[in-house]
């Protein structure tokens, strides 16, 4: 891979910062990063003789000369079918089977690498990230694979499950009281200490890069094609913005010529974005925030999503929309793919969920089924 760096760009003021800053986010509006990055067509044919893992796209991804150091052979998870009918087909891409369980292992395995490298030139002391458990995990295995110093920022009540796995790692815990969005002002906060690097999944723009792997992965298990749907959960929208850029950049280098439409979808519980949506608003600025209310689909109850107007944007630009589902939805649901022989978290079962519920789309359909439920348990 090449080996020089790349640029933060702000989306918003167009500001811009060196990639091996510390700077985490934009100094002007506070908001998070996108990375001025062009990627080169991959092709199709090359792959079979490829690595097995993500890093086969290796023209697709941002340069990392330490991937090789932090690899745990993340990527490359099946896609099995669920349904096929007359009415359109949907298959489950099966990201649970990540080395860490989630499929945080996309966006994690870049941010350890590009951390690595910015400590083997002095700059990084120790990593700081927030979660509500599978980031938090995720960060904390690839950054004990990369021999990084890291911090761990999760919401007080977070799954003891979660916290084992994130520790087991040598990750330190700090537990915050409130919900999710206190935990992540804490977190910036100590993010902007001196050495510190914000492996945030949220403001650092090669997590997404990650996360669009997802998307090749389908396409070359599709022989060069994408499917007509499809179905991501969303809080801070990181899957659905690493799909949307995958697809745009195979687009672009004629590497398909049908954009998928891009459905999004949220527990009913806490729905700002499917809220903005319906109401053609085109960001969360100036709405009146509903209380958030209690769900099991933690991983998602984001009441704030700092890249709101980002997600709306990709989802109208596609043709897609927001879904939303009841709790009731969510415990039948893993109940259902536990008796299909896939035994999935309660956020990872959203999109099937919400996909079992409404009318069928035309074609085939994809949805992530993203976390184990080795991680939570049965929903009760």
């Amino acid at each position: 891979m090449l080996t020089g760096m790349t640029a933060y760009v702000c989306p918003r003021c167009q500001v811009q910062s060196p990639a091996d800053a510390l700077t985490w986010c934009c100094p002007k509006c506070r908001g998070p990063w996108d990375l001025e990055f062009a990627s080169a067509p991959v092709s199709l044919p090359s792959l079979a003789s490829r690595v097995n893992s993500l890093w086969r796209y290796e023209e697709a991804l941002p340069p990392m000369p330490y991937a090789a150091d932090v690899t745990l052979g993340e990527g490359r998870t099946p896609l099995v079918p669920l349904v096929e009918n007359a009415s359109g087909a949907v298959s489950a891409k099966l990201d649970f089977l990540m080395p860490t369980l989630s499929f945080k292992d996309r966006g994690a395995v870049m941010l350890a690498a590009h951390a690595l490298r910015l400590a083997r030139t002095g700059r990084l002391d120790r990593v700081v990230a927030d979660s509500s458990g599978n980031a938090g995990t995720a960060i904390a295995a690839y950054g004990a694979r990369a021999g990084l110093d890291s911090l761990v920022y999760v919401p007080e009540g977070t799954s003891p499950k979660k916290l084992e796995q994130i520790r087991a790692h040598g990750a330190r815990v700090v537990e915050v009281p409130g919900d999710r969005e206190a935990t992540a002002r804490a977190a910036r906060t100590a993010a902007d200490e001196p050495g510190t690097f914000y492996a945030s999944h949220v403001y650092n723009p090669y997590f997404t890069h990650g996360t669009k792997t997802y998307v090749y992965e389908l396409w070359e298990e599709l022989g060069g094609r994408l499917p007509d749907t499809i179905v991501v959960p969303v809080g801070n929208g990181t899957l659905l913005l690493g799909a949307a850029l995958a697809v745009d950049e195979l687009h672009r280098h004629g590497l398909t010529d049908t954009r998928p439409a891009l459905v999004a979808v949220q527990a009913e519980a806490v729905s700002p974005l499917a809220a903005a949506f319906h109401a053609g608003a085109d960001d969360l600025e100036g709405a009146a925030p509903a209380a958030p209310r209690p769900t099991l689909a933690e991983g998602i109850a984001i009441p704030a999503p700092p890249r709101a107007r980002q997600i709306l944007r990709a989802v109208r630009a596609t043709g897609g929309t927001f879904l939303t589902v009841e709790e009731d939805d969510i415990r039948t649901a893993q109940r259902d793919l536990a008796r299909r022989g896939l035994f999935v978290e309660a956020t990872g079962v959203a999109c099937w969920a919400a996909v079992r519920a409404a009318p069928a789309r035309p074609g085939l359909t994809v949805v992530p089924l993203c976390g184990a439920g080795a991680k939570t348990g049965l929903t009760p």
